[in-house]
């Protein structure tokens, strides 16, 4: 495995996540700072939303809308001059949604972990697909707290992670969107994973523990980024999609946080993006 010298990009984060690469700039949500930043290559960083929402997540749709999580109000909303409109209604949910990918068909796919984290009883998560005319449709799968989620280039795989048991899940993607055929994609030694992203050789970047690894489906390592604190999400992007971008925080189990141990780190890697989230 080659050795992979870190560049720290921005300190001063309280619960970095949600790393999404876009036009130039890498944009990730601070749960706990209650916003969305968008940071440059030099480390130059300005905010693109304050909201009081956790968890916050985000993607794009193909026309370049952003479609933001705003779990607290259970809410999907669109990011428009700095302004946030509503756009589907999610008060079925019992819980907050969690993660948030976009298809290149525009299907918008969310997780929730199904319970309230963290000091709740488990509950198997699931995940939702969004259509076009608002309707929140559950799929099929119990998952042990769904977290990070990446679709394949061709559009006909989902695959989601399982912090609590460090699966890996795949699904299949119908022509309408539906998910189907749940099945083990790789099995993740030690911490489970977290935020993911894909690769142009359908490897899968995913943070688990003090560690971002880079695995093949069937679950073989193929390399491994370590760092001091825990890792909760990476991304590909950059100009030539090959700069790993992790988010990374010291972790004691509880989102009441007060001190700003959230690093933003970046890394290359010799294999560029591919897939959803895309890199735009």
């Amino acid at each position: 495995m080659a050795a992979h010298k870190l560049k720290l990009l921005k300190s001063d984060i309280l619960l970095g996540e949600c790393p999404r690469w876009h036009e130039g700039r890498l944009w990730f949500a601070d749960w706990v700072g209650q916003a969305i930043h968008a940071v440059d290559e030099t480390g130059g960083s300005e905010v693109q939303l304050n909201l009081a929402s956790l968890p916050i997540s985000f993607d794009w749709l193909p026309d370049g809308t952003v479609i933001v999580v705003n779990a607290t109000a259970k809410k999907l909303q669109k990011l428009n001059s700095g302004a946030l409109e509503d756009f589907v209604d999610l008060g079925g949910a019992e819980h907050r949604y969690n993660e948030i990918v976009v298809d290149g068909a525009g299907r918008i796919y969310l997780n929730n972990v199904n319970f309230e984290f963290p000091g709740g009883d488990f509950r198997p998560g699931f995940i939702a697909l969004v259509h076009p005319d608002g309707s929140v449709v559950r799929q099929v799968g119990d998952l042990a707290f769904p977290n990070g989620m990446v679709v394949t280039p061709d559009g006909g795989t989902l695959i989601c992670a399982e912090s609590f048991n460090g699966r890996l899940t795949a699904f299949d993607i119908a022509s309408d969107g539906a998910l189907s055929n749940p099945r083990l994609w790789a099995q993740l030694e030690g911490q489970g994973g977290d935020g993911m992203c894909m690769d142009a050789e359908g490897a899968i970047w995913i943070a688990a523990g003090a560690r971002c690894v880079r695995v093949a489906e069937g679950g073989r390592v193929l390399d491994e980024v370590p760092l001091d604190r825990m890792a909760f999400a990476c991304m590909l992007g950059g100009h030539d999609g090959r700069t790993l971008y992790i988010c990374a925080n010291e972790w004691t189990g509880s989102v009441d946080v007060a001190a700003r141990t959230g690093r933003l780190y970046s890394t290359t890697v010799s294999v560029p993006h591919a897939g959803y989230p895309r890199s735009a």
